[in-house]
């Protein structure tokens, strides 16, 4: 296969892959930092399928809800507020088992807060954000090229298990430019799908929904959705691991984090320091597999833009046996590699 390698920034590499994914369906509003994002999509999507900029981030995720139980791949993005606006629309779409694609390049908080990096939507991404007892699979890339390649991978897990997927990066990765491998190859996805709302010809009609009265519907369709969660559990995992073998420290970071995580081990391990880094890629299912580890001495330090959300998931994984250390800012804070390395320093 053919491929070309251009320059290009976090937000226009997820929205050629998610063009080249089959995405046919885009609504979006704007705001900052992921302005570049629905800015290339209203210059190119016109070209394959609909753009439409929303009159506001409620209109765009109930049109994703429609045009996704239409059986076309749809996709929405916002930051922070305006993803915490789509959370009603969010819950419903996770409800009426439909897949979508939500982007969320986050920037500091809560409230409107500023238009700084931050990673303080962990919370509201792995825990569903919205009402009920429902998950999102969630992505977070730690390059632009990954932010490609991850938005194709979420267009086909949502079709595979029929729930939305959330690509979940801050403004540091939405905005910076890196070189990206791109594909020539151009998916024609099939709207074609047994559940879809395509017209009932010759056929039964389907019907696409989250309200459930009939006593006992609504707790069936809700397990339904817990079987179907516990086989993404299970398969689908991703994650990046370094060092782990020796290791007497591992940073455990996402994202941009790792990325000034991944620097300051390279120091670190050349000043003859054992240390290592489990990279989650996965945030929901969060990766068990690398916490599998003989050596029980080893200590963890969490770095997080953040005053410690995935935090929460490492001590649980971990359990008791472990000592779990962190060191996290936010608001637009970003933990340098002076302060990673001086915590580990003091871990030894």
């Amino acid at each position: 296969m053919l491929k070309k390698k251009i320059l290009i920034s976090g937000n226009e590499a997820i929205a050629q892959g998610a063009i080249q994914a089959g995405c046919r369906f885009y609504a979006g509003y704007p705001i900052t930092p992921q302005n570049e994002l629905i800015a290339y999509m209203s210059k190119h999507m016109p070209k394959y399928g609909v753009f439409i900029q929303a009159e506001s981030e409620l209109a765009a995720i109930n049109m994703v809800y429609g045009a996704a139980a239409a059986g076309e791949r749809a996709m929405t993005s916002s930051s922070s507020p305006g993803i915490s606006l789509k959370q009603e629309g969010i819950s419903y779409i996770a409800g009426a088992r439909l897949p979508a694609v939500i982007v969320n390049i986050m920037r500091g908080g809560p409230g409107l807060g500023n238009i700084a990096p931050a990673q303080s939507d962990y919370f509201q991404a792995t825990r569903g954000g919205g009402h009920g007892d429902y998950h999102l699979i969630v992505l977070a890339p730690g390059s632009v090229q990954e932010a490609y390649d991850l938005t194709q991978i979420s267009f086909d897990l949502a079709d595979k298990y029929r729930i939305p997927v959330m690509i979940l990066g801050d403004g540091i990765l939405g905005q910076m430019m890196e070189p990206v491998q791109l594909s020539n190859k151009l998916i024609k996805a099939s709207t074609y799908k047994k559940w879809a709302l395509t017209g009932c010809q010759g056929r039964k009609p389907n019907i696409v929904k989250s309200f459930f009265l009939r006593e006992g519907a609504l707790e069936e369709a809700n397990l339904k959705l817990q079987r179907n969660y516990e086989i993404i559990r299970k398969k689908e995992e991703r994650f990046e691991s370094l060092f782990l073998s020796d290791a007497r420290v591992i940073l455990v970071a996402y994202g941009t984090m790792a990325r000034i995580a991944k620097s300051a081990i390279s120091r670190l391990r050349n000043a003859g320091n054992k240390v290592g880094l489990i990279r989650p890629v996965s945030l929901w299912p969060f990766p068990q597999k690398p916490f599998n580890l003989k050596n029980k001495k080893v200590k963890y330090l969490v770095i997080e833009m953040s005053y410690g959300q995935m935090l929460e998931d490492v001590k649980l994984t971990v359990g008791d046996m472990r000592k779990v250390e962190f060191l996290g800012r936010s608001g637009g804070g970003v933990p340098n590699e002076e302060q990673i390395i001086n915590k580990v320093n003091q871990l030894l």
